[in-house]
């Protein structure tokens, strides 16, 4: 008895102790709100607290947008956390690393795929005791990094006034770092250099201050020298910001003018729209209007994001922050739209344009009876992605399905990972296919996005088609040029620039048919290079091109799903490798099934799979011939009526291998 006393007692002191410690509640876990960095302004209290009148105290001078835009794993979302906890608006070890990215899919792949926004605020000071120093708000920006999203990361980089590049001390200028600098040398902004990982034992800053010089001309003094990772040089981070980086440009006293820079939703709050103010204030109760829908909204509810949802009922002039005003889907709230003060006349800014699909693939249940779970899960998923185009289609050998489009590969990928891993969906997609544009005899134009919807009909015969291309950038070390443009040309493409960046690595520009690269290019492009190469792209013109439709037939019967349209030149060979490929992966079964692949009506390859065979003679043990040619001509009319009415099953593996041979090299 004496020991549990004692035991309780010591209990009763512990518990003393945890409940006085500060930042910890009584189960003895911390309590982020009261986790305040030394470096955190002491007017705001509490991390999260935020009320429009300290939102006032910053005017556009005092403000700065600005962004990162780096190659993958270049260091970006490190930085990223690193001046979160530097400004005190995340704690140092208490959040999650890649606290910007917030999707699985982000987190297992590297990269951004949905825009995020964050406010800082910094006091701008050489000495840390003064504390009259200026303040100022950072809105830093988060864009996703890739070609399918440059839509998305020109409106974002539209709300920067600069930007920070990010270039590994190690790898130096990659693909990606090109095409960012470009996008965000187009838009007008001021660029930082800043050269990460230089704490990494190969890190060589002189080398990539020669290529900025070289391909960029940028002054090296320019650069800023980091290491994300250790916290080296990050010091000077936040001061060039302020000093390089003008302040946003507005009029205070003008009708409200915001800039929508994405949008996802929220079950209990319906969409949140992440909004850059241009000009004027916007305070919680106002009406405003869609210039792009004409639709008007009350504005429910209005804050910044620090780094999570934080209300403050007003933003002003410059600011960067979230609305919440009633919209029920993100189909209403279009990324690049206008939104201004309702019945009130205003220009729309600039640049704004619908989402341009140029990958289409079908989307099918792999239980013919999942179809209303499939159906559910997309919807849920497009209230999160309104750059989805969706439509119900029904395949012969697949049943009831969707057509879906997106802006590029990665998008497609990403939008069928996220369907599998947040709502257990089990899909069957086909063969992705670019949006083709065929003209017929009689002058008419039509739009192909489904080769199955172009119909062979000999009254209206086609004279031309044209196909959508990209401008390919290509960096490699100078030993794998020969194979490079070897593959580039197999993938019918043509050189635009062929420089060095410097002794060791090359730079290659290609003219690609979209076809070519949409499914298997970058693996063999990383195969031939030992994964040295690095790979992106950017939309271009159509070309005209001598394009043909192709049929996938199994016992005479056209298989739509696995309609393609193939190059002339192509079409042999890649109908060659389909029939087998399917030949492999279908299973026999008792007739005979016969694959074919045609163009019109003339078949270009044939393969059969022969039928498995009952042994209908076991049981005669001698007797006469006759009764064992009876049992066999019985089993072959047999065989010749299930072949009419039997079905033939199509695993998926045959369409994942079907992916993989249609544009094969």
């Amino acid at each position: 008895m004496a020991g549990a006393a004692a035991l309780r007692r010591s209990a009763r002191r512990i518990a003393r102790h945890i409940t006085a410690a500060p930042g910890l509640s009584r189960n003895g876990l911390q309590q982020p709100e009261r986790l305040l960095s030394s470096q955190a302004s002491p007017e705001h209290g509490a991390r999260g607290a935020v009320s429009g009148s300290e939102l006032a105290l910053y005017p556009p001078e005092r403000v700065r947008n600005f962004s990162i835009i780096a190659h993958v794993d270049h260091g970006k979302s490190t930085l990223a956390d690193r001046l979160l906890e530097l400004t005190g608006t995340i704690q140092k070890g208490h959040g999650q690393p890649q606290y910007l990215d917030k999707l699985q899919v982000e987190r297992e792949r590297g990269i951004t795929v949905k825009a995020q926004t964050a406010t800082m605020f910094y006091r701008h000071t050489t000495a840390s005791q003064d504390l009259d120093a200026p303040k100022y708000l950072l809105n830093l920006i988060d864009t996703p990094g890739h070609v399918d999203f440059s839509y998305e990361v020109s409106r974002s980089l539209a709300a920067c006034q600069g930007a920070l590049l990010v270039v590994d001390a190690a790898q130096g200028v990659q693909a990606q770092t090109i095409a960012n600098f470009y996008l965000a040398f187009e838009s007008n902004l001021s660029i930082i250099p800043v050269i990460n990982k230089i704490d990494q034992p190969t890190a060589d800053p002189d080398n990539v201050k020669d290529q900025l010089k070289r391909l960029f001309d940028i002054d090296p003094s320019e650069a800023l020298l980091t290491s994300a990772k250790t916290g080296k040089g990050l010091e000077q981070v936040l001061p060039a910001v302020i000093a390089r980086i003008p302040s946003p440009p507005g009029k205070c006293d003008s009708p409200v003018r915001m800039l929508l820079l994405d949008s996802y939703y929220d079950e209990y709050k319906g969409v949140i729209c992440h909004v850059a103010v241009v000009d004027g204030a916007l305070r919680k109760g106002d009406k405003i209007a869609s210039a792009a829908t004409g639709r008007t909204y009350d504005v429910l509810d209005v804050g910044i994001m620090h780094p999570e949802l934080t209300p403050t009922g007003v933003l002003y002039t410059g600011q960067v922050g979230y609305v919440i005003s009633g919209m029920r889907s993100t189909k209403e709230a279009r990324i690049g739209d206008t939104l201004h003060q309702a019945k009130s006349i205003v220009e729309p800014l600039p640049g704004f344009r619908p989402a341009k699909h140029m990958v289409f693939s079908g989307l099918y249940p792999a239980d013919g009876s999942d179809f209303e779970a499939l159906s559910h899960a997309i919807e849920k998923l497009t209230c999160n992605d309104a750059s989805v185009s969706v439509t119900k289609e029904t395949s012969n050998a697949l049943g009831m399905g969707f057509r879906c489009g997106f802006l590029g590969l990665l998008h497609m990928d990403v939008f069928h990972q996220r369907l599998e891993q947040e709502y257990g969906a089990q899909v069957i997609s086909t063969i992705p296919t670019v949006p083709y544009i065929f003209e017929y005899g009689d002058g008419s134009k039509v739009q192909v996005e489904n080769p199955a919807a172009l119909a062979s009909n000999p009254g209206k015969r086609v004279v031309a088609c044209w196909e959508p291309t990209v401008i390919a950038t290509i960096i490699i070390p100078s030993e794998y040029v020969g194979p490079v443009i070897m593959l580039c040309s197999e993938r019918r493409g043509e050189q635009v620039e062929y420089t060095f960046i410097d002794a060791q690595r090359a730079l290659l520009k290609y003219r690609l048919p979209l076809k070519e690269i949409i499914v298997d290019f970058y693996n063999e492009l990383k195969g031939i290079t030992s994964g040295y190469a690095t790979f992106d792209y950017e939309d271009s013109e159509y070309q005209q091109s001598d394009l043909v439709k192709m049929d996938i037939l199994l016992n005479g019967q056209p298989v739509d799903a696995m309609a393609t349209i193939v190059h002339n030149q192509k079409a042999q060979r890649v109908g060659r490798e389909l029939v087998e490929k399917l030949k492999k992966f279908i299973e026999r079964q008792m007739f005979e099934i016969t694959i074919q692949a045609a163009i019109g009506s003339k078949v270009i390859a044939r393969e059969t799979l022969s039928a498995m065979r009952k042994n209908v003679l076991a049981k005669c043990y001698g007797g006469d011939i006759t009764r064992k040619k009876k049992l066999l001509e019985k089993q072959k009319e047999g065989k010749k009526r299930m072949k009419r009415v039997g079905s033939v099953d199509i695993p998926q593996e045959a369409f994942h291998e079907l992916l993989k041979v249609s544009n094969s090299k």
